[in-house]
């Protein structure tokens, strides 16, 4: 079965990532260092990695509240490794909540909190180049959460850091009970989610993105449109 296609639709959020000024308001949980260079934002780990383990990797969050059936793009350039990028999106409290929410426990940057805590969240982990096993197999993996649940995984054609040539654009389509991943335009992974086997079908929520240390990478022109479905579209059309 072929991918579904998806088109742009209206502009949602456009972040160059290019001066400090652009992620005054986005909120870092854990220990983070940003630098920008040449209209590029470069993300690394504060704590080190040998000394504070787990502890060392972090989660920025991008403060909007974003709808259903959206497409995220985003330049991503892997700068330093070993270490694993990841994005969360349609991330909501369990309960509906703002995942900012006073009510919520604070969350630092550990993983588990993310995955078996207080919020819902869908995740895409996309360059995992962190443990000898995944590097000796790399795949992308998209897990539904909360309970950690791997829903989806693919081959990951990203290369180590020393093949790297220039940035590569990264896509997710979140519509309806499908998730797509593509990087450079190849698909990557599909999933329908039937809303029951992993519980109901998550809508709009928060976007966030994920390293774990040493990792070092870079990110630019952060765009979120809406999806337009091209088969609707079409189905639209010719019943007009």
């Amino acid at each position: 079965m072929g991918y579904h296609q998806f088109a742009e639709g209206e502009l949602l959020y456009k972040n160059n990532l290019s001066a400090p000024e652009d992620i005054d308001d986005w909120k870092v949980e854990g220990e983070m260092i940003a630098r920008f260079k040449k209209n590029t934002l470069f993300l690394k780990n504060k704590l080190d990695p040998a000394i504070h383990g787990d502890k060392s990797h972090w989660v920025f969050w991008c403060p909007i509240d974003f709808p259903d059936n959206i497409m995220i793009q985003w330049e991503f350039c892997p700068i330093a490794e070993p270490g694993l990028c990841m994005m969360f999106f349609a991330a909501t409290g369990r309960k509906g909540e703002d995942i900012f929410d006073q009510s919520l426990p604070n969350r630092t940057g550990l993983y588990p909190q993310y995955h078996s805590g207080a919020i819902n969240a869908l995740h895409l982990s996309y360059f995992r180049h962190k443990q000898a096993e995944e590097r000796a197999f790399r795949t992308c993996n998209l897990r539904k959460s909360f309970g950690f649940h791997l829903v989806a995984h693919g081959a990951d054609p990203l290369p180590p850091v020393t093949d790297v040539i220039e940035p590569y654009h990264m896509k997710v389509v979140k519509y309806d009970e499908i998730v797509q991943f593509s990087i450079n335009e190849l698909p990557i992974l599909e999933w329908e989610d039937d809303g029951q086997k992993f519980g109901p079908v998550y809508k709009g929520g928060k976007i966030g993105i994920r390293q774990m240390a040493p990792m070092e990478a870079a990110y630019s022109n952060f765009t979120v449109h809406r999806a337009v479905s091209i088969k609707e579209a079409k189905g639209r059309v010719s019943s007009v």
